[in-house]
């Protein structure tokens, strides 16, 4: 490049002041380029670094929900209550569907007095002691299905507040 200034000012086509101000405008645009580029390298990185960022911390989430779904399991498997030769059907819905569960006469009672729970199990229903349907509830309370509330009050408050008191309901009732 100094070769061509040199023989541009020597022909005359140039004088010194502009070589002079064509010069320092080229060292100006190479530092401008130097310093865009600078902003652009940072840029990416910071760009990366937030990616990176969110990636990991999707991969967190996602470990967090595979160790509820592992905490849920175990807790079902290892409290999960034997229903073989159950006569009685008990009834209850999931999704907006009525199901049917087939349960002896101590779990139905167990159910109703909120002693045991109905929980949603891979493709079926198992029967958990109520605690253990109160720890599932708090990692996804959509599994537990049935859940029935104790009834703590006596029967003088349960008087008073009841207009229906003296029609009592049979405990054989069934739906």
């Amino acid at each position: 490049m100094s070769n061509l200034k040199s023989q541009l000012l020597k022909s005359g086509l140039v004088d010194a002041k502009r070589a002079k101000k064509v010069h320092q405008q080229q060292l100006e645009a190479g530092k401008n380029a130097k310093n865009e580029t600078k902003e652009a390298v940072q840029k990416a990185m910071a760009e990366k670094a937030e990616k990176d960022r969110l990636l990991n911390l999707q991969r967190k989430e996602e470990q967090e929900k595979k160790a509820i779904v592992a905490q849920i399991k175990q807790l079902i498997e290892s409290n999960k209550i034997d229903r073989a030769g159950g006569e009685v059907a008990y009834q209850f819905t999931d999704d907006k569907k009525i199901k049917k569960l087939y349960i002896s006469d101590v779990q139905f009672s167990q159910i109703t007095k909120g002693i045991i729970a109905i929980v949603r199990f891979a493709d079926g229903y198992e029967l958990v002691p109520a605690r253990v349907a109160e720890k599932i509830a708090s990692r996804d309370a959509n599994l537990v299905l049935v859940l029935n509330t104790k009834q703590e009050a006596t029967a003088t408050e349960a008087a008073e507040e009841d207009p229906y008191a003296n029609y009592q309901i049979p405990d054989d009732l069934m739906w």
